[in-house]
């Protein structure tokens, strides 16, 4: 582990699932199925057990770039799980790293992992996403930090995006090459020697693709990382950039090596491999041909268990998906520090969800239907937005419409939270020539919303907002009862 580069191997990895065989209780209206064969029977037994990775031997070296490669099902998220970490391998499996066992905990700190799907926060710009990363990875002071952002920004070809949100389906923002690259970011602001991309092209269109993978074979050669990633349909140029090809069909290694040694391992095989033409796709186009092929040679001569080709199985893959982490934002954002406020901000998160829970739930009962509901309950919550002081304050606010400001549901929450953050704070909110001319205190007496005596009071609103709307649903839904009581 003291090594700057690190060589990972995988050594008999085996790993399988618990699953629910479906009894047919009407079997006579369904077809006889084939008769499986003796592997297929095999794999059967032990009562619903599933066999997702079976003998996988496989090693990835640094300044190169391992691809998984293989149809749907194969098991390529399952591997890459294993060898992050993430799930432990079964039997007699186990992961080696410079030769050398490590724990999980040594090899996270060592390591990166990108999901399959971009987790980000899409309001966020890409600096400060990178920078957020590295404030919850890296104890540096505040100048290195941003110096090593700007770096790895430029690094990875974001610095035009730099100021721009990320975004996602919903929020306009970078593209999705450009937001793969941020994920890449994320994971390797810490300088990990190690880099796992779990279907790192998906979703992106030919030229982001081998964009995307160009900069991990310049990351690779220049960082001396070790980078393993799985790719579902690599293109002719993509595969070029490749160092080692590691192609799983059900659960079982039929090649690893260079790309070269599978064009050979085809022809030899009887295969014939058409010009111009992708050799990973071809491979994985003809894994039924070499299944077959294997079934027929197992039948004329007992072949050892350590082929090539290896041994075929059939495999359920499950929906592996990255683990979504859950990260403390209240004071990275640069919220009232103290410990007392923050208690009272969850306390103030709570009252809103179950305020809005019982406006909800007072409707329901009141409304004949859903889409009646849908629309009251849409108008109730945005007059609500409108009122509450943010868009319009209560000193602009006309004398005939004061009273939908004092029964917005939003006044009392969002005065709680100035109150929270500002009051007793000494945080200068606006500067004139170098001297401090407006603090959080100052704001609230401006707008009228009172010190620390109006804290608790909002509180109170909200509790009665509850209790009145919990008892008007009752008093509607007794009432609706008891019309409905035949005689």
């Amino acid at each position: 582990m003291k090594k700057q580069w690190c060589e990972i191997e995988a050594i008999g990895i085996n790993y399988k699932i618990q699953t629910h065989t479906k009894n047919q209780p009407f079997k006579i209206f369904t077809k006889p199925s084939k008769p499986e064969d003796e592997s297929e029977a095999e794999q059967r037994l032990g009562d619903g057990v599933k066999h997702v990775l079976k003998e996988v031997n496989c090693i990835a070296k640094p300044c190169e770039i391992l691809a998984i490669v293989g149809p749907s099902g194969a098991g390529k998220s399952s591997l890459l799980e294993i060898l992050a970490g993430r799930v432990s391998p079964q039997s007699e499996g186990y992961i080696l790293v410079n030769n050398e066992h490590v724990d999980k905990a040594k090899f996270k700190k060592i390591s990166g992992y990108v999901t399959q799907k971009d987790t980000l926060f899409p309001l966020l710009t890409v600096e400060e996403t990178m920078m957020f990363s590295a404030k919850l990875r890296l104890n540096l002071p505040q100048q290195q930090l941003c110096s090593k952002v700007k770096s790895l920004i430029q690094e990875l070809g974001l610095s035009h995006v730099a100021t721009t949100r990320v975004g996602d389906e919903k929020v306009r923002g970078i593209s999705g090459g450009e937001r793969r690259r941020v994920s890449i970011g994320v994971e390797v602001i810490h300088d990990p020697k190690v880099l796992i991309l779990d279907e790192a092209t998906s979703g992106l269109d030919s030229t982001s693709a081998l964009q995307i993978i160009d900069m991990l074979k310049v990351m690779a050669e220049s960082k001396g990382r070790t980078i393993i990633l799985s790719i579902h349909q690599p293109g002719f140029r993509i595969v070029k950039l490749f160092n080692s090809i590691l192609l799983l069909a059900n659960g079982s290694v039929l090649h690893h090596g260079s790309v070269d040694l599978l064009s050979v391992n085809l022809r030899l095989m009887g295969l014939e491999l058409p010009l111009h033409v992708n050799v990973v796709e071809f491979a994985i186009e003809s894994i039924e041909t070499i299944q077959q092929q294997q079934k027929n040679q197992q039948g004329q001569v007992e072949a050892p268990k350590r082929l090539l080709l290896g041994t075929m199985m059939t495999v359920k893959k499950g929906d592996d998906q990255g683990e979504s982490r859950s990260v403390p934002l209240y004071w990275l954002i640069g919220l009232n520090t103290n410990f007392t406020a923050f208690l009272h901000f969850l306390l103030l998160i709570w009252l809103i969800l179950y305020t809005a829970n019982s406006v909800v739930v007072c409707f329901s009962a009141l409304v004949p239907n859903f889409i009646v509901g849908n629309s009251l309950i849409a108008g109730v919550i945005g007059s609500s937005f409108l009122f509450s002081g943010y868009f319009i304050s209560k000193n602009e606010t006309p004398n005939y419409w004061i009273f939908m400001h004092y029964l917005s549901l939003f006044k009392y929450p969002f005065e709680g939270f100035l109150i929270n953050e500002f009051s007793n704070s000494k945080k200068c909110l606006e500067y004139m020539f170098g001297a401090c001319v407006m603090r959080g205190e100052d704001l609230l007496k401006e707008e009228g919303y009172g010190g620390e005596s109006s804290r608790w009071k909002n509180v109170g609103v909200m509790v009665c907002f509850i209790f009145v709307y919990r008892f008007i649903s009752y008093v509607i839904l007794r009432y609706r009862c008891s019309q409905s009581v035949t005689f």
